[in-house]
């Protein structure tokens, strides 16, 4: 496709939403790269004419940034500032006709699955060999990894199904060549992500086949951290954690969204789970692997949440103290079941509830911390800021978890582990000297 500046096409992928959403941006700059087209994302020197803008339509807060940055390229198209403009992702499958009439400026709209037509539109071939050949986002020393596409689950809030179809997992086989294509381009640390992990497997082995996985990629040579997001509580298999017991290189971290702890509201969510079974599940995981760092997400102002299932949920908190904890206010999302329900909970007072209970993990946040005071872990370097070197420990991962702030430390590199002696703590993140 030329260009009205006859100049070699330039195009720039922005990103928008969760890690399922990047990894689909670097597989379609793979594919781009290899048909011979110039890729950049989140380009900041403006050197590009094409956009592809990879949209998310979660939650409220993410289709109106979604929106806003359609707006903003659809203005610099009109202003000539460049050539073409491509939406894709979950807003786009969702949204498509609504969009294609408010927006005429987007030359294409397309949905989460439809990369090949994405690729005709520069006249490039889909190459299914292509197997993790992806222009990483991330730093070069981790990456994430889809396991699977899509979501079997009915949780009456969640529009996701609806955005990415039902559940497909890939095999143990291609997920295996994709680590050591990444591991041979200096990844050393891989997020296994998907709308849910424990669910792999039953579609196309007619088992839960997640500990399968988890064993193969162990074996991966230089294959240093292993990390699971995702995973669902009820009918949780706690093969899993056994597994985890048996590899040094997978990460004693896992991710279990919960979304709320009173039985009304777990009910009305159909989360197929009651407080009881979660706690007896937590504690079960603990007795199995008492170092185990685990993370929880949950959902503050779900339609008829009452200050008592407010309570309830602070009380579930303190009692089961998890490592890591991130909250949603709830978004009331068209054609899910929870639509039907009265969003009754002003905005305002549903951000006051979401403050309210992180307040409760802060503290419990903290005094976790503090018990890591003097202890020596072995620490990723993801970055250098301010003159200081950032890390991770194995119990946290990128972006949404602790960070191990390295002082007084002679020159390290970037993707390096070193053994770091923590000095201070603090809410949310850790100080220490490398040992």
């Amino acid at each position: 496709m030329k260009s009205k500046t006859l100049k070699k096409d330039k195009v720039n992928i922005i990103t928008l939403g969760c890690s399922k959403n990047m990894v689909d941006s670097e597989i379609l700059s793979g594919q781009l790269i290899a048909n011979d087209i110039n890729v950049v994302h989140e380009n900041n020197r403006r050197d590009h004419n094409i956009v592809i803008i990879n949209t998310c339509g979660f939650i409220d807060k993410a289709k109106e940034e979604s929106i806003n940055t359609i707006l903003d390229n659809a203005d610099l198209k009109k202003k000539g500032k460049i050539d073409k403009l491509y939406v894709t992702g979950c807003l786009s499958e969702r949204y498509k006709q609504n969009l294609e009439d408010e927006i005429p400026e987007v030359d294409a709209f397309f949905g989460t699955m439809e990369l090949p037509l994405i690729l005709k539109k520069f006249e490039a071939d889909y190459k299914k060999d292509l197997i993790g050949e992806r222009l990483l986002a991330t730093p070069s020393h981790y990456a994430y990894m889809k396991i699977s596409e899509g979501c079997n689950r009915t949780c009456s809030f969640c529009a996701i199904p609806l955005m990415r179809g039902k559940h497909i997992s890939r095999p143990i086989e291609s997920l295996v060549d994709e680590a050591k294509k990444l591991v041979s381009r200096g990844v050393k640390e891989i997020m296994l992500i998907a709308q849910e992990l424990t669910y792999y497997g039953l579609d196309i082995y007619k088992e839960r086949a997640l500990p399968k996985l988890m064993d193969a990629l162990a074996a991966v040579e230089g294959l240093e951290w292993i990390r699971l997001h995702y995973a669902y509580p009820s009918k949780f298999p706690m093969e899993i954690i056994e597994t985890m017991k048996k590899h040094k290189n997978i990460c004693k971290y896992l991710d279990m969204p919960l979304q709320h702890a009173s039985n009304n509201m777990l009910k009305a969510m159909r989360r197929q789970i009651t407080r009881e079974e979660m706690e007896d599940l937590i504690n079960n995981i603990r007795k199995e692997l008492p170092e185990i760092c685990l993370r929880t997400t949950l959902i503050a102002g779900f339609p008829g949440e009452t200050r008592d299932d407010v309570e309830e949920l602070k009380t579930f908190l303190q009692k089961m103290k998890f490592d890591r904890v991130g909250i949603f206010t709830y978004s009331h999302e068209e054609d899910t079941s929870a639509y039907d329900l009265v969003d009754n909970i002003l905005q305002e007072e549903k951000e006051e509830r979401a403050q309210e209970i992180m307040e409760v993990q802060q503290e419990i946040s903290l005094e976790k911390n503090k018990e890591k005071t003097g202890k020596i872990f072995k620490v990723l370097v993801d970055k250098k800021e301010a003159g200081r070197y950032i890390g991770r420990t194995e119990f946290d991962s990128v972006e949404v978890d602790n960070e191990v702030i390295i002082t007084g430390s002679p020159k390290l590199n970037i993707g390096d582990f070193v053994n770091v002696q923590i000095t201070n703590a603090f809410d949310y993140d850790l100080e220490g000297v490398v040992v």
